[in-house]
């Protein structure tokens, strides 16, 4: 099957930094890939400069055969893209920032009213969906970012913590939104909650020191530690190099 993401040799440089050190992976329809790593092990990068918002140093990324740097917009329209706080305009409303995102993506009339209205349902924004996004709680907020990700109902989703700040009913919802769409989808979800990794991912990939450390299923990882636990691989594949950091 052929991939809907590619990556080769993703490398991003801040100075004499490394950030991301030659990244390489693809993500093929049907798969959830949980991109996992500690705090500043490059996840955060490496999702943005597959989602085009950040020039690599060297390499390149490819959204559904489209380069991320070179087709962008063609990359961008088969892309649905929830970033690290999910940025929106704070005084519009739940519906008006929808609204407005639908007409940047080119809707309008009935089929704007009817991706707006598909993606307040998916991501259950109903009951706020008149209030002002700045009056939101953090969970809604990130819901709000989620819904904006899906209104176009792109291919290709990449979620940098997309259950940041929800609750546990929220959690539940939004893990199982992720499981429904799965099958017509190539999707990355970066988190550092291994429960999630193993509620709603087919595939895990760790990094640590902006190197990929470990790429198989999250079960497969966990048969690498004598306790059978993802938490403990993780530990051990990343401690080292976060200590050396």
């Amino acid at each position: 099957m052929a991939a809907l993401i590619e990556i080769a040799g993703l490398t991003k440089r801040f100075g004499a930094f490394t950030a991301v050190d030659g990244v390489s992976f693809s993500v093929a329809r049907g798969e959830v890939l949980g991109f996992l790593g500690p705090n500043g092990a490059g996840k955060s990068t490496t999702m943005r400069m597959l989602a085009g918002f950040m020039t690599p140093t060297a390499g390149s990324a490819r959204i559904c055969g489209h380069d991320v740097q070179d087709d962008a917009i063609a990359a961008r329209a088969s892309l649905g893209f929830l970033p690290e706080g999910a940025p929106t305009y704070p005084d519009m409303t739940v519906e008006a920032f929808l609204r407005f995102v639908a007409r940047i993506r080119g809707y309008a009339g009935r089929d704007l009213h009817e991706r707006v209205a598909r993606a307040v349902a998916l991501t259950t924004l109903g009951g706020v969906r008149l209030q002002p996004v700045e009056t939101l709680s953090k969970g809604f907020k990130r819901r709000v970012g989620l819904a904006q990700a899906l209104l176009h109902d792109p291919p290709v989703l990449v979620l940098d913590e997309p259950t940041d700040g929800l609750d546990p009913n929220q959690k539940h919802e939004v893990r199982g939104l992720i499981r429904q769409m799965a099958p017509d989808k190539a999707i990355v979800i970066s988190t550092h909650i291994l429960e999630e990794v193993e509620a709603v991912c087919t595939r895990a990939i760790i990094i640590a020191g902006g190197r990929i450390v470990a790429d198989a299923t999250p079960a497969e990882l966990a048969r690498r530690h004598p306790g059978g636990r993802l938490e403990d691989v993780f530990r051990d594949l990343t401690a080292p190099r976060a200590k050396a950091a």
